[in-house]
């Protein structure tokens, strides 16, 4: 059965606070020495990237609610990233970035793909003018970019990276059983009619 685009920008959604959710079980278990370890990538260790991740989500999240309720941008696109590391503590990490996936979800719960094209200000220096769909599909990419990142730096500690690429295959959903009864999700919720996925995108 073909689903509108709308529901595929959802289920991109669940996966990235899916393999959020898999990637902090993993990073959660070093030590705040190995999180600040020097490392080879494009930021120097674990937690800053980790950071990076979350005032980012945390500035186009914020742009596109504003659009959706309506409100003017942010005056001071700067104030995401007062700080390079809002968070120095893991569980404070944890917290707030499954906070803001959660936010994500509701946020593409609620689209159709007639809105996809409605433009989103991001407030730049010089504010950026994007659709939608192409703000949200540069967030997941973003997403997905930094991620690896944490996952190939893991490489480098005793910790095993996860599987990250075990989320949309019908025949792996045992793959991710665990994971979804940890975030309270079931597989039709997020594949099935329920949830905002019915007819109306």
């Amino acid at each position: 059965m073909n689903q509108p685009l709308s529901h595929h920008l959802l289920t991109m959604a669940y996966q990235n606070a899916w393999a959020n959710h898999r990637l902090a079980k993993a990073w959660g278990q070093l030590s705040e020495d190995d999180l600040q370890a020097h490392r080879v990538s494009f930021f120097p260790d674990i937690r800053a990237t980790l950071n990076h991740i979350l005032t980012c989500d945390w500035f186009y999240v914020d742009a596109l609610e504003r659009e959706l309720r309506g409100d003017d941008p942010h005056p001071e696109c700067s104030v995401f990233f007062k700080e390079d590391e809002p968070f120095t503590a893991a569980d404070d990490l944890k917290r707030e970035q499954a906070h803001v996936d959660r936010r994500l979800i509701a946020y593409c719960e609620q689209m159709r793909d007639a809105d996809l094209g409605k433009i989103v200000t991001i407030a730049r220096d010089t504010p950026q003018y994007d659709s939608r769909l192409r703000l949200l599909s540069h967030l997941f990419e973003h997403q997905i970019h930094h991620r690896g990142q944490v996952h190939a730096m893991l490489s480098g500690t005793w910790v095993k990276p996860p599987q990250l690429d075990e989320f949309f295959c019908a025949g792996e959903a045992r793959l991710r059983a665990e994971d979804f009864a940890e975030l309270g999700w079931t597989e039709a919720l997020i594949w099935g009619h329920q949830g905002g996925c019915a007819n109306g995108r």
